[in-house]
């Protein structure tokens, strides 16, 4: 697949941003994060009506005042974003050797996608990288894709998912139930000048990414495996399960003799606040928690023995939740000392670390930007070892899981037993 760059530009907000608003200080977590963007990318079957893909542009210019941090630049040695309306980058491209459908049929190499990106992942907290950048590529058949980069520094993937929300209600002329961000984590979590988390390379390709898909029946197959006469375990759960322990015989396979892991999830922290955070409030707003198995547990764990462990692992995060506004000093040291904890234990050495995190719920597959709602959604070859995504199905009935390991642990996990038989 070969991309052509044909136009880059700025978009400014449509309304400058008041002056009470041209500094947007980070939170606490917003500081801990890797330097690196939040992506995304949505296809369309096709786009003629050209008059919707001009709106595009024209919708953006639009939301931008109510997504103001997005228009700045990241002052990164005073810890905030500039939000004097230096706007975000809107790319234009084509692709003139292949149809979407070749993309998505052919079970594309993920590293390609990256060339539907208008950022590399790791441009990202210079002055000279804008916070938002969106490339609008176009495919010889008419169809679309519509790639989105928005820095990490201030954004989580729910905030993400906002954002893609509020962009596709705004260029449809949707005005049912708007949607309002809000910026004001800073506030009840308010930054500490702290220093960041890992730089990513912006070209890495150390890191390589498979993608696999759980459909309803393969789904439904592993929910019957820890049947019993409770509520079934989520789509989440299982899959989680089922790879967590595949990776764990890959990596037994690899170094001969069981290893200690961790297993890291994350947890949306919104709307399970005391008072509720908004579910449109944006920001890094993720509870991090784990669970640790020593060498002589890991070599006993199973797909029927982690289902439990993390799902009861995830619901005792969710309740913690109900703590972290309530008391200031409890609830940072719920967010932050399980932040540094949990990616300390992953980054020791000799430990199998693992980080799960579920994009399932984020509607990207409801995004209608006036020519339809998208026919797939995907994120790109993301330079984190050892990170599994989960991704929605656009049935809403099954998972796409983008499992990213170093190379060499992936020739391994591409020969678990149970893997190929998902994947041949």
């Amino acid at each position: 697949m070969k991309v052509q760059i044909m136009s880059r530009k700025f978009i400014k907000p449509s309304i400058p941003t008041p002056k009470n608003l041209c500094t947007y200080k980070l939170s606490c977590l917003d500081e801990l994060n890797t330097t690196m963007n939040v992506v995304g990318i949505l296809y369309y079957q096709s786009s003629d009506n050209i008059r919707r893909v001009n709106n595009l542009e024209i919708s953006l210019a639009q939301i931008l005042p109510q997504f103001y941090p997005f228009g700045g630049r990241y002052n990164k040695e005073n810890h905030f974003v500039d939000c004097s309306d230096q706007g975000a980058e809107y790319v234009e491209a084509q692709v003139l050797d292949c149809a979407l459908n070749e993309i998505i049929l052919s079970g594309v190499e993920p590293m390609e996608l990256n060339d539907l990106l208008p950022l590399e992942i790791g441009a990202a907290d210079e002055a000279t990288y804008p916070i938002l950048s969106v490339q609008i590529t176009k495919f010889k058949c008419g169809g679309t894709a519509i790639g989105i980069c928005i820095s990490h520094r201030i954004v989580d993937a729910c905030s993400f998912g906002t954002f893609v929300s509020a962009w596709a209600k705004a260029s449809l002329g949707d005005k049912s139930e708007p949607i309002r961000p809000k910026f004001d984590s800073q506030f009840y979590l308010p930054g500490e000048n702290s220093a960041f988390g890992s730089t990513r390379s912006t070209k890495d390709t150390s890191t390589v990414t498979k993608r696999i898909l759980f459909d309803r029946e393969a789904i439904q197959t592993l929910r019957d495996r820890v049947s019993n006469n409770d509520r079934p375990p989520s789509r989440v759960v299982v899959v989680s399960s089922f790879l967590a322990d595949a990776l764990l015989r890959s990596d037994r396979a690899k170094h001969v003799q069981p290893r200690a892991c961790v297993i890291m999830q994350e947890v949306n922290i919104r709307e399970r606040t005391v008072p509720p955070l908004s579910k449109y409030s944006c920001g890094n707003l993720v509870l991090l928690t784990t669970v640790e198995c020593s060498a002589d547990e890991s070599k006993s764990m199973d797909f029927e023995s982690f289902v439990p462990l993390l799902g009861n692992n995830a619901k005792k995060a969710v309740s913690d939740c109900a703590n972290i506004l309530f008391n200031s000093e409890n609830g940072h040291n719920i967010l932050v000392d399980y932040y540094l904890g949990a990616n300390e234990k992953l980054n020791e050495t000799g430990i199998n670390g693992l980080r799960f995190t579920d994009w399932s719920k984020f509607k990207f597959y409801e995004a209608d930007f006036g020519f339809g709602k998208p026919i797939w959604t995907s994120v790109a070859n993301i330079p984190i070892r050892n990170l599994v995504m989960l991704m929605n199905t656009k049935n809403n009935d099954g998972i796409e899981a983008w499992v990213h390991l170093l190379a060499e642990d992936m020739a391994y996990f591409e020969q678990d037993e149970e893997i190929k038989k998902l994947t041949t």
